[in-house]
């Protein structure tokens, strides 16, 4: 029989059927008998220690326990596949009940006792809540833990992480944690790595702050960017471990002044403090951290930069590869400082940072450059070479720049790898175009608004790797070229503002577009079917084409991503489709005004959804305004002027809490207005026009009352939006496309309001224009509008007012249209600054007014005036921006919609704010989200 394994195994019954007998040893055989049992013994003994261990060296089961432990948690969540976007290995599933749970995919064990000691379920695809009972919290000796990019559905870190007190690398990263981090976390004192980042709805209390970087005194790596740190205070950043190597708080809300000394971080090599809002200078030490390789300090809207601290960071620090200072300011240093940067260096980004001046050309030949962005230096001169800069330069910007750059042969030779060039609005000295199509390694090209013409280059098809295209706001003329429908990676298409005609091809309906931009070009014919089945699409203009026809297809409810939706000024016709009210919670600016579009307005609209701008201006629709509108809670702008809605007034719009202009003008609107219904009605309101309805009834005191926004002046005027309204302004029917925030409008002009006009209307002291015209006022005008300072249109035409016109009027020192014609006015035309301005036909059938500009004389009569007010005089332009082109773009909500996707579309049409340009053109490079995704998630951003 076999007693052993083979590789020690003896054939016991051959040696006893033939013993040995040694005749001429002087043995007996008794004692020999001995010895071989004993010889078998010590075998039996030798084999059992050496398989057994053999045994503890290659097997190492896992205890039982964390078996069970490790099943039981696999089994509290689901697998899906949107639940890890970066990478997806679903590894949970490797996992049997019978088998090793050491050999399963994930886990590592401790080869002794077989305990779970590494879980590496990152992209593992686990959906559900992670409980603070759950399973997991059983691995006592876990040293290593992640459970990055997994979708936790917005759990709790749970107090019981804190129980791993072996715990070294901790890593749960883009996994959907929400609530604020527990101070228990502070219990892991062995950390070495920590990252919570990209969890955005986690927050970091002071105290717990405290507690972590007093007691993590081992760590080297920290990552919490999206965390909220708002409450932080920068300079307790300083408590941090010494022997930290990586310090990442981007995003993090962090606000104050800049830490005054980062001296103690010896060992640190990556520095990112990317997107808070700190303020101050950078200090001096941040030159001694000669360890550094990566400083990020981008999108900190107030930190600057002093020349000598500047002087440090590029003299001392040897070893740097990235510096990016995107809106640091820089006015005070000197370009030509840049020229000492050291030879590793591979990305330079100092954009947006005020520098004026020569830029040093030494740094286009760093032999390491592969990343260089100045872009927004509009005072920054000097010139790109035509030959010699760094041949691996993989991405150049230089838009808003005053560098010289010749678009011929030499460039394209020497820059053979470039994958990004952004050259918008810069200064090109002269270009082939043509040559463009042997950047075969471009991704993204950006030539706008550098007045390019002819048309677009064929060589453009060999841009086979090209994933954005942006040419607007050039001259490009002729056909949108076919060949465009084969550059199959090709997702942002940007034609706006060019001479292009024809029709739109249909082959470009092949792409897989995300953003597609052909407003204000000369085309004509219908919309290809297709484009409304770009179930990708995050941006659709089409506007200002003029000749574009047909009708807009019910496909277009299948693209549930799209934000915004411009088809306006064009020639298209027949019924809107009744979806586009609630197809897609993403949308937030639809414009389909300026077309035929007939039927009645669609409906209903969705609770929850995003809509901020709706503008259905200038087609015939028909019925009434429906009440769900009410559920579009982050509506801006409503504008539906000039159709043919037969209604009355719609009080349900008053409960819209962020309505900033209303429009509703030249429609069959009738009955009184008589005034809100709920408390805080209209109280953002900026523009107010019902005007050329048949409205009935006393001017509505209480909306008088309730227009907040109206009764005080913007401190801090901006852009709202690139909202195009249509308003008569000075007695001109004009559409602006960009408006400050400083406009106040009232418009309630042409009805059949009756009665005085309130002293009440005086709060309104912040209103620029106000037409009370063609109605049948009665009564005198209210010497209360001589507060309205900053007023710069007055019409009160063709009603039944009577007495005198008050004197306080002449001192509104803005006022350039009066109309007071055909009332029933006397006395004297007050005289002196404004007043003298006017002509006869400001007052003119008012046969009983006398004194110039009438030809009727009388005696001087004159009231006292106001007080002068200490207002400077100003222009339109302050508060409607100059034309503009456009550029598709969108990115998620900052604060609020006026800064979320529709601020983007300010910025690209007029290029103000210049910074947030940057935000917004490299958001459209992210790959389209879902909306839960994006509600828990950041993509990444420029630099």
């Amino acid at each position: 029989m076999r007693i052993f394994t083979s590789h020690l195994s003896l054939n016991i019954p051959n040696i006893l059927s033939n013993p040995v007998r040694p005749a001429n040893m002087g043995f007996s055989p008794v004692l020999s008998l001995s010895q071989f049992l004993s010889s078998i013994l010590f075998l039996f003994h030798f084999h059992t220690t050496i398989s057994s261990s053999n045994y503890s060296s290659s097997s190492h089961f896992c205890a039982p326990d964390q078996s069970l432990s490790l099943l039981q948690f696999k089994e509290s969540f689901s697998i899906t596949s949107s639940a890890s976007e970066r990478c997806q290995h679903p590894k949970t599933e490797s996992w049997r009940e019978g088998t090793d749970c050491c050999s399963w995919d994930g886990v590592t064990c401790d080869m002794k006792t077989g305990q779970v000691t590494a879980l590496d379920l990152a992209c593992s695809m686990l959906y559900g809540t992670l409980h603070s009972n759950s399973t997991l919290f059983s691995l006592h000796h876990l040293q290593k833990l992640d459970l990055s990019d997994n979708d936790f559905n917005f759990s709790n870190i749970s107090s019981r992480f804190g129980q791993f007190s072996n715990l070294t690398h901790l890593n749960l990263n883009f996994s959907g944690f929400a609530g604020q981090v527990p101070s228990e976390s502070s219990h892991l004192s062995k950390l070495v790595t920590l990252d919570l980042s990209r969890n955005h709805y986690l927050s970091l209390e002071p105290i717990s702050f405290d507690k972590l970087v007093r007691n993590l005194t081992q760590l080297r790596e920290l990552d919490l960017s999206s965390v909220d740190m708002s409450l932080v205070v920068p300079n307790s950043l300083m408590n941090l471990s010494s022997s930290l190597s990586s310090l990442i708080l981007n995003s993090c809300r962090l606000q104050g002044e800049f830490p005054f000394s980062m001296r103690k971080f010896k060992h640190l090599q990556q520095l990112d403090l990317r997107y808070n809002n700190f303020s101050g200078s950078i200090p001096d030490d941040l030159g001694q951290l000669t360890e550094l390789v990566s400083i990020y300090l981008s999108y900190n809207g107030y930190l600057s930069v002093e020349p000598s601290s500047f002087d440090n960071i590029i003299q001392n620090l040897t070893k740097l590869r990235n510096l990016r200072l995107g809106l640091v300011n820089m006015s005070l240093v000197t370009p030509n400082s840049l020229a000492n940067l050291s030879s590793s260096l591979s990305d330079l980004g100092p954009w947006g940072c005020g520098l004026k001046g020569k830029f040093p050309g030494n740094i286009f030949l760093l032999p390491n450059l592969q990343v260089l962005d100045l872009t927004d230096n509009d005072d920054l001169t000097g010139s790109f070479p035509s030959f010699n800069a760094s041949n691996i330069i993989r991405s150049l910007s230089l838009s808003h720049t005053a560098i010289s750059v010749y678009l011929e042969n030499d460039f394209f030779t020497n820059l053979k790898l470039l994958e990004v060039l952004a050259l918008r609005q810069c200064n090109i000295i002269r270009s082939n175009l043509t040559l463009i199509g042997h950047l075969t390694e471009l991704t993204s090209l950006n030539l706008i608004g550098n007045n390019l013409s002819g048309q677009i280059p064929s060589s453009f098809k060999n841009l086979v790797q090209l994933q954005s295209l942006y040419l607007g706001n050039n001259n490009f003329s002729g056909r949108i070229p076919e060949f465009l429908g084969n550059l199959t990676l090709l997702e942002n298409l940007g034609l706006s503002n060019n001479q292009l005609s024809g029709p739109i091809p249909s082959q470009i309906s092949t792409l897989s577009l995300r953003s597609f931009d052909l407003s204000k070009n000369n085309l004509h014919g219908p919309i290809p079917s297709s484009i409304f089945k770009q179930e990708n699409l995050d941006v659709l203009s089409l506007a200002s084409n003029n000749k574009l026809t047909g009708e807009i297809s019910s496909s277009i409810c299948k693209l549930k991503v799209l934000r915004l939706l411009d088809l306006s000024n064009n020639s298209l016709s027949g019924f809107i489709p009744q979806c586009l009210g609630n197809f897609s919670n993403s949308l937030s600016v639809l414009n389909l005004g300026k077309n035929n579009f007939q039927g009645t307005i669609f409906s209903p609209f969705s609770k929850g959804n995003n809509l901020g701008y709706l503008n259905l201006n200038g087609n015939e629709l028909e019925g009434k305004i429906p009440s769900s509108i009410i559920n579009c809670m982050m509506l801006q702008v409503l504008d539906l002027g000039d159709n043919k809605i037969e209604d009355t007034f719609p009080y349900f719009l008053e409960t819209l809490p962020e309505l900033y202009i209303l429009a509703l003008k030249s429609n069959k609107l009738h009955g009184f207005v008589n005034g809100p219904t709920t408390k805080n009605s209209f109280s953002k309101l900026r523009v107010f026009d019902i005007s050329n309805n048949n409205l009935s009834g006393p001017l509505p005191i209480g909306y008088f009352n309730s227009f907040e926004a109206m009764m005080a002046y913007d401190q801090n005027p901006f852009y709202m939006m690139a909202y195009s309204i249509k308003v008569t302004w000075k007695g001109v029917e004009i559409e602006f496309e960009k408006i400050q925030s400083t406009l106040r409008i009232l418009d309630l002009s042409n009805n059949s309001f009756t009665g005085e006009i309130p002293k009440e209307i005086g709060k309104l002291k912040a209103v620029r224009q106000l037409n009370l015209s063609h109605n049948s006022l009665t009564g005198h005008i209210q010497s209360s509008l001589g507060m309205f300072t900053n007023l710069e249109s007055l019409d009160l035409s063709s009603n039944l007012l009577t007495g005198r016109i008050p004197v306080q009027l002449a001192d509104l020192t803005f006022l350039a249209v009066l109309d007071l014609s055909h009332n029933r006015l006397e006395g004297p035309v007050p005289g002196g600054k404004q007043f003298n301005t006017f002509n006869a036909s400001s007052f003119e059938g008012n046969l009983d007014l006398c004194g110039f500009p009438m030809p009727k004389e009388c005696n001087n009569d004159e009231a006292p005036p106001l007080q002068p007010s200490n207002f400077h005089d100003g222009d339109d332009s302050k508060f409607f921006g100059e034309g503009f082109g456009w550029k598709a773009v969108a990115i998620g909500y900052g604060s609020g919609f006026v800064f979320g996707v529709t601020m983007g579309y300010v910025v690209f049409r007029t290029r103000k704010p210049a910074w947030f340009l940057k935000v917004v053109e490299d958001q459209w490079n992210l790959k389209a989200r879902r909306t839960k995704k994006n509600a828990r998630r950041n993509g990444a951003r420029r630099n």
